[in-house]
């Protein structure tokens, strides 16, 4: 049984009414429920955690380090293009894990291009819309397991 963590940053909590051009009408509690089912399913535990403060993010990247969560999804929002000392909460406590985009950053503002999570991610889910969730729960399930990749 593997611990998962779920991490939704700044302005997730609007999912289903922000910008749904961008992200769709499916909301966070939508998201959260099915990996949820997903993981209950699978006999592991899913725990989910938003928030729009960065320090927060970080103290709970930092608890789940030391509490054996195996391993994170997260979508860090607008935090993606900003926030260093999120990224060095996940290295700090060597956490694995996947990042996951509902839209495709590539296609959206030049400034979105660039993630700082990326090159120390075991993968990133870009545009998919909310099933990117879905997929990342599969693809930390099989990383977890030991699988190889494609």
């Amino acid at each position: 049984m593997a611990s998962l963590l779920l991490l939704n940053g700044p302005n997730l909590n609007l999912l289903g009414t922000r910008e749904p051009q961008h992200y769709g009408s499916m909301t966070l509690a939508d998201v959260e429920a099915r990996l949820g089912e997903l993981a209950r399913a699978d006999g592991h535990t899913l725990e989910s955690f938003q928030s729009n403060a960065e320090y927060a993010l970080i103290d709970r990247v930092q608890a789940a380090g030391q509490s054996g969560v195996d391993m994170a999804i997260i979508n860090p929002g607008g935090l993606t293009h900003t926030s260093v000392a999120l990224r060095d909460a996940f290295a700090g406590v060597k956490l694995p894990f996947i990042e996951i985009h509902i839209s495709n950053i590539h296609r959206r503002e030049p400034f979105r291009h660039h993630s700082y999570f990326s090159d120390v991610a075991v993968g990133s889910i870009i545009g998919l819309g909310p099933i990117g969730y879905e997929l990342a729960y599969r693809a930390a399930v099989a990383h977890l397991a030991g699988r190889p990749k494609g």
